[in-house]
């Protein structure tokens, strides 16, 4: 420890005296900790301009005090046992509580802090890519890259919607892999960060958004704190229900519909062409602007997978979000919102309110990694395995059905996971699950109103572990589904 803030007693005369009291006081505040080390005599010497010898003279006070040990070579350190008893303790930590602010919350926490997927054992969570996949070596070398080479006005303050050539390398992607053009691109912290400044632009209290009746809780919790009311599509094996969506619109004031079009988020389905310019009719009518979660559109298996509605919008009403964190990994923490001109400054403007500026040096690693093909590289990689792993899912699931066991599925043709129905008892079978070492969630967990649970399905992701995890997990499975 080089430096020390003191708290210095005016009332003692004697300055080493007066230094060791001060140091103590640091201790019992906890502003040093046991075995901690403390500044060297000429360092805090210098510090408080005081004579080297005045200093060793407090530490020895503090070491015959107890409070402090020394070892030659290695200077003075905080004692391992402090020689304070325990009603002080007591008497300190009831003063403490005794005097604590009061916090007047006016939007307190939901989080669930209860045990991450990523501890289990067996991580069966539906989003999770294979972390392991991730060409971290090759990666490295156009971090270096941006370091070694960096663009020095691009660092400063501007620019607040994203690094140019991240954004240049984004919309090239954007364009050739999802027929996305004439859409502006702004750069945000992951796709929650960009859910959260379109609620505070786009919404007030009040406000009704439709939304899936099976969903993505932390997105309907953004769109809930800019005060929206949220109104629950019914859903069939075909995504959304059109006919329901159009009488919601009739009964309701929709501001807003949020949608997870390709792969449906938690069910995996497709909403289908057709079905798609229906609702893009019926948004039009009513002037409703979509926010399309196109969250893994990377991972289509069965064939190509259909263009985002953002691909074919004439009206300029679609918000379309992609994230690197399925692609990448979710510390990655980078995402674009493409978007109408109209309403892309807007967008930047709310941004630069909590954010001055995104990471510039990540924007130009990955923009490099883009250029040199390793980006679709790496892409190509990670599909080849999910779809094997998606595979060994499919065919240890069948195995338990040949063996038995009443449970269906449909073969999805893309994402991470699949949706299970395991007849009844899914809650129960998910809890039981986790106290087996294994991380599943029921649908309990994806239902915008409890009472439509039916308690029947649960949600296996298949992408984020090898297929010797999936197998050994799903044999531990197995005896709960035969209850």
């Amino acid at each position: 420890m080089e430096t020390l803030t003191l708290d210095f007693d005016e009332t003692q005369t004697k300055l080493y005296l007066k230094i060791s009291n001060a140091i103590r006081q640091a201790i019992v505040n906890g502003a040093v900790m046991p075995k901690e080390q403390l500044p060297s005599t000429r360092v805090l010497a210098e510090q408080l301009s005081v004579n080297r010898h005045t200093i060793m003279a407090a530490y020895n006070e503090l070491i015959a005090q107890g409070w402090v040990k020394t070892k030659q070579r290695q200077g003075y350190s905080v004692a391992d046992i402090l020689p304070i008893n325990s009603a002080l303790a007591d008497k300190t930590k009831h003063d403490n509580t005794a005097n604590k602010h009061s916090w007047r919350v006016i939007k307190p926490s939901n989080h669930d802090f209860s045990r991450p997927a990523n501890e289990y054992a067996f991580n069966f969570a539906g989003g999770n890519p294979d972390i392991e996949l991730f060409p971290f070596n090759e990666f490295r070398s156009f971090i270096n890259d941006a370091l070694n080479r960096p663009s020095i006005k691009a660092l400063n303050y501007g620019e607040n919607n994203g690094y140019e050539p991240f954004i240049i390398e984004v919309s090239k992607y954007l364009r050739r892999v999802r027929a996305i053009v004439n859409k502006e691109i702004v750069v945000v912290n992951g796709t929650q960060e960009a859910l959260y400044i379109i609620g505070q632009i786009l919404l007030q209290s009040g406000d009704c958004v439709a939304v899936e009746n099976l969903g993505y809780r932390p997105a309907w919790n953004a769109l809930k704190n800019a005060g929206a009311e949220l109104i629950g599509i019914k859903q069939t094996d075909q995504g959304i229900d059109v006919a329901d969506l159009e009488l919601l619109i009739k009964r309701h004031n929709i501001r807003l519909l949020y949608l997870t079009p390709l792969h449906q988020y938690p069910t995996t389905t497709t909403i289908s062409a057709q079905h798609r310019v229906q609702i893009y009719r019926l948004a039009q009518q009513y002037n409703i602007p979509i926010i399309e979660d196109d969250y893994d559109h990377e991972f289509h298996y069965k064939s190509q997978p259909l263009p985002p509605m953002a691909a074919n919008d004439p009206s300029g009403l679609v918000i379309y979000l992609s994230s690197f964190s399925k692609i990448m990994f979710p510390g990655i923490r980078l995402g674009v919102i493409a978007v109408d001109k109209s309403l892309a400054s807007h967008i930047v403007s709310y941004r630069t309110l909590i954010n001055h500026k995104a990471n510039v040096l990540l924007q130009d690693a990955v923009a490099r990694w883009m250029r040199d093909g390793g980006f679709e590289r790496h892409l190509r990689k990670a599909t080849r395995c999910y779809l094997k792993r998606r595979k060994c899912m499919i065919d240890v699931l069948n195995t338990f059905i040949d063996e038995g066991l009443t449970i269906k599925f449909t073969s999805p043709k893309g994402g991470m996971a699949l949706w299970v129905d395991v007849g009844e008892r899914a809650a129960e079978i998910a809890q039981l699950a986790k106290e087996l070492g294994l991380f599943i969630l029921a649908e309990n967990a994806f239902h915008l109103h409890q009472y439509n649970d039916e308690n029947k399905f649960i949600r296996l992701g298949f992408a984020g572990q090898s297929e010797e995890k999936i197998q050994q997990g799903l044999k531990l499975l197995k005896p709960l589904l035969n209850k």
